[in-house]
């Protein structure tokens, strides 16, 4: 049976849920970290309740923090980190499925409401997880991550009720040290090859972090996904 986890939450502004955001946390933090994106993207999605889950597993290296997997190796190009982050991504997936089955159901939406948002770890969590639901969800928003197994993408087969797979917006810091720029275009280019319509967006001189104008791209985006008119 998959660990059940839970986080904070911000309701949805009008009072009326008709969006789900799920906001994935990095490696060595929780959900705490990001929550407060919420607060900067209500303006733009008032329907939508944003909720950020706490990972399943205390971290190793930051015992105040969670973790989605433990990490072994510290290189983001490293060919037994990549085997890790494979391993990880595949134990915590049923964790985040049965947490997103869960709260769909509690609100009474489909996978067509939900958009997922990860930052580093997390969003390799998203990609893995939501090209793998049993439908698409309405977007996939990544911030500073890598794409886990690009060898693995033709089991990503979620697709919406007219069978068009989920739209990408990865999102990445030129000066990024911890998880190198490369992975942006790596996960780009191999997203493309297997069909998944994806764009980005470089964030220019930041390092492991979302700024202002990435927060900006990364809202829109969302509100795009589920049909939210920006004015």
């Amino acid at each position: 049976m998959a660990e059940l986890i839970s986080g904070p939450r911000i309701e949805a502004k009008s009072g009326k849920p008709r969006q789900l955001v799920v906001l994935l946390h990095g490696y060595g933090a929780d959900g705490k970290d990001l929550i407060e994106i919420g607060r900067q993207w209500r303006g733009w999605l008032p329907d939508a309740a944003f909720v950020a889950p706490n990972a399943p597993e205390p971290c190793a290296m930051a015992p105040s923090g969670r973790q989605w997997f433990a990490l072994s190796a510290q290189r983001a190009n490293d060919a037994a980190s990549a085997a890790d982050r494979w391993t990880g991504v595949v134990k915590a997936a049923p964790s985040l499925d049965a947490f997103l089955d869960a709260e769909l159901a509690k609100l009474g939406l489909d996978e067509s409401r939900l958009s997922l948002v990860g930052f580093s770890q997390g969003t390799m969590m998203a990609l893995h997880v939501g090209l793998r639901r049993r439908r698409a969800p309405a977007s996939i928003l990544g911030y500073s991550g890598v794409l886990v197994g690009p060898e693995h993408l033709v089991e990503a087969k979620a697709r919406d009720a007219r069978g068009a797979p989920p739209p990408i917006l990865l999102v990445h810091g030129d000066q990024d040290a911890m998880i190198p720029l490369e992975a942006l275009f790596i996960a780009s280019e191999e997203l493309a090859k297997a069909e998944f319509p994806v764009q980005w967006h470089l964030s220019i001189g930041i390092g492991h972090g979302i700024d202002n104008a990435g927060l900006r791209h990364g809202g829109l985006f969302i509100a795009k996904g589920f049909g939210v008119k920006v004015g």
